[in-house]
């Protein structure tokens, strides 16, 4: 993936921790609850104001900065967060929070009166958590393998003893794949991957071959159930018709008397 020019990604066991600028060309991205430094200019020798666009029509109230220090009245970007502060013309968010995502405006005045701008568009995006692999083999051999993971904007890849496969969160193997396969995350802010222990699925001879012998054994019980049952029946029948034999010889020989 192309790397994002001014944007520098710091990884920590805390905290992600990006920094953009106002004159960069490219997005500026954000991890949803870590810190974004935006550097503006040197608020030495600049007035400074910053406005967030809330539509093409509808703007945030404008937030002043003199001298290093960030007017509170009427800005929603600071108002009622301790975490967002301004330290050597740079405006620092310790938590971003998904409404820290649009369009922002600096506007510089330097003493002469003199006024430039640049604008900035700032992504927040939740990073990758814990990545879940699973291997499945269906009854034709066929070995599938599935991923998933949380956050914001996924791109799966695969690699399998630290080969390249297809990318997709669910891709297809052959029954004979045997190895490590790994499964990486990634999104703009963060990168996460998986290694687990892989074993070829049975071959599909051997499923037919097991479920051609469960299919006699069932179909020999049923048939024997069968025989069984016809045989107790003529039994059964052949019982009765001698005693009704027997009866109507003793009521004969009763009537002779």
């Amino acid at each position: 993936m192309k790397l994002i020019f001014g944007l520098m990604l710091l990884k920590t066991a805390a905290c992600l921790e990006f920094n953009c600028r106002f004159n960069q060309s490219d997005l500026c991205y954000a991890a949803l609850g870590h810190k974004l430094n935006l550097k503006m200019a040197d608020t030495s020798k600049y007035n400074l104001t910053i406005k967030k666009k809330i539509s093409s029509t509808e703007e945030d109230p404008v937030c002043t900065i003199k001298k290093g220090t960030i007017k509170k009245s009427g800005c929603h970007l600071i108002n009622n967060r301790p975490e967002v502060s301004v330290i050597n013309g740079i405006l620092i968010i310790n938590g971003v929070i998904r409404a820290d995502s649009g369009t922002y405006r600096l506007d510089l005045e330097d003493s002469g009166g003199s006024e430039t701008s640049a604008d900035l568009q700032v992504i927040v995006e939740a990073p990758i958590g814990s990545v879940e692999v699973s291997i499945i083999c269906s009854s034709s051999g066929v070995m599938r393998a599935s991923c998933s993971s949380d956050g914001d904007l996924f791109l799966f890849s695969w690699t399998l003893n630290g080969d390249p496969l297809m990318d997709g969160n669910i891709i297809e193997l052959d029954e004979g794949t045997d190895g490590n396969i790994s499964c990486s995350v990634k999104n703009h802010v963060s990168h996460q991957q998986k290694t687990i222990s892989v074993k070829h699925c049975p071959e599909s001879a051997v499923f037919v071959l097991v479920w051609c012998f469960q299919m006699m054994f069932l179909l020999g019980l049923l048939g024997g159930f069968h025989i069984y049952m016809r045989h107790t029946s003529g039994k059964k029948q052949e019982d009765q018709q001698v005693r009704m034999r027997r009866f109507r010889e003793g009521h004969e020989h009763t009537a002779e008397d």
